[in-house]
């Protein structure tokens, strides 16, 4: 695409016929991009410019606000044109976004046919398979020959969202079974297509599943789209991949945040208002920082051990840090791993068993080179009785820290998935928090006892 320069000097000059034909061969994505860049007035003019077979797909692309800032200016006559263009999967993302009024002029300006789809579409949760279906796909019946299946293809197919896979229903509309392009392509004319369908194999998801779960099961069989059917088998619209995509990235970057101690945010960071940032990270720190308060009161219960040897109180951070670094890189593999199906809640003995061998390997070299480390540093020190009673000190409770902090960080996120919580909850944060404590009280309870304190 040409550079953002070129095109708005071209703007300033008035050049809008030019634009519009160097428009026609710039990729839609790229237009939406180069529309994020103008300001809101200019951006409205530009979208008008777009040749009209170009316009629904670059409406699609924008953000939510650019999308009702351009809504607003436009005449009922335009927004009727852009949401009949629309895929329906499209056009209801785009009216979920919109505040109340928007939405009403929207669904005002669309034909009763589409508005019906589309406020069925709008009745299912948030979230689910049918929320993000679309009922825009080619459908045959099993009947058919291959020649009259090419002939609906291309009589229906320019409307629909894909026509690589086609679906095919009963009467009743009950799925089937499905056959690809392809398989037709290589089939001959006279060819029944209940002959050459796939009905034993059919991979489906029910109206209202879980759109992660949606995208595990496109993932796991390399689908380009999935039908949706409803408890009765009766087809209701399929998902394609590009709402998958989508899905995948807005479920990554959900539990990112939450990973980090945030609430969700639905919009980009630049267009997120600095009171919405503060206000969805202030709720988890004060939760942490009251939290972290425990910490506190463990030291001040051994504060007279701290003060017979003052030299303890340097290696807290040190095991804090460790303990938190560790359980935090458990807790995001297992974390990933559910994500990805890689790992179930059934697995939690196995996860377990190996997070413990894992954490005996680690925690023991770590523990072996303080131990050196202060033995060799402290050993000689005025006030310091046995450099190798402290470095055991150490040492023994960096073991026990490591331990603790990666059988924490692998079963936390699994007993989440099992109660049905989002395992991004239980993630580096929350368990430094627990582990924090967990070190201090080891590490106060060996020196007790091997130090005499």
């Amino acid at each position: 695409m040409k550079n953002f320069e070129i095109y708005e000097e071209m703007f300033d000059k008035k050049q809008y016929r030019m634009l519009q034909s160097e428009f026609v061969e710039e990729n839609a994505a790229d237009i939406a991009q180069l529309i994020e860049n103008f300001p809101i007035d200019k951006a409205v003019l530009v979208f008008r410019i777009l040749p009209k077979n170009k316009a629904a797909d670059v409406f699609a692309d924008l953000s939510s606000d650019v999308q009702m800032s351009i809504t607003e200016k436009l005449s009922d006559k335009e927004i009727s044109f852009i949401i009949e263009e629309l895929f329906l999967d499209d056009a209801v993302s785009f009216i979920e976004e919109m505040p109340a009024n928007i939405a009403k002029k929207v669904l005002l300006g669309a034909k009763p046919e589409t508005r019906e789809q589309i406020n069925r579409l709008l009745n299912y949760p948030e979230n689910s398979a049918g929320s993000i279906m679309t009922m825009e796909y080619v459908y045959l019946k099993k009947d058919m020959t291959v020649q009259d299946a090419f002939y609906k293809i291309r009589k229906n197919g320019v409307d629909k969202e894909t026509i690589y896979t086609c679906y095919v229903i009963d009467s009743k509309h009950k799925l089937e079974g499905v056959v690809s392009v392809k398989t037709l392509l290589l089939a001959e004319q006279d060819e029944i297509v209940g002959n050459i369908m796939d009905d034993t194999n059919i991979i489906t998801v029910k109206t209202f599943e879980d759109q992660e779960d949606v995208a595990h099961k496109v993932k796991k069989y390399d689908l380009l789209s999935i039908p949706v059917v409803d408890a009765e088998n009766k087809m209701m619209g399929i998902i394609t991949i590009d709402d998958i995509v989508d899905v995948i990235q807005e479920e990554t970057t959900e539990d990112f945040e939450k990973m980090a101690a945030m609430a969700p945010s639905e919009k980009p960071y630049l267009k997120t208002s600095v009171f919405t940032h503060a206000k969805k990270r202030v709720a988890w720190l004060l939760f942490l920082m009251l939290a972290a308060t425990v910490v506190g009161f463990i030291i001040e219960v051994y504060e007279d051990a701290i003060m017979k040897m003052a030299i303890l109180v340097s290696f807290i951070p040190m095991l804090m840090g460790t303990g938190g670094n560790a359980g935090a890189q458990s807790s995001t593999l297992i974390i990933r791993g559910i994500a990805v199906s890689e790992i179930r809640p059934g697995d939690f003995l196995k996860v377990v068993w190996k997070e413990l061998r894992v954490s005996l390997l680690v925690g023991g070299a770590l523990a072996l080179f303080n131990f050196v480390r202060i033995w060799l540093l402290y050993g000689g020190r005025e006030g310091v009785e046995s450099g190798i009673r402290l470095g055991a000190v150490v040492g023994g409770t960096l073991l026990f820290t490591v331990i603790i902090a990666k059988i924490c960080g692998s079963m936390l996120p699994l007993l989440a998935k099992k109660c049905k919580i989002d395992p991004a909850v239980m993630a580096a944060p929350l368990i430094t928090t627990m582990v924090d404590a967990s070190a201090l009280i080891v590490y106060f309870a060996i020196a007790t006892a091997l130090l005499g304190l």
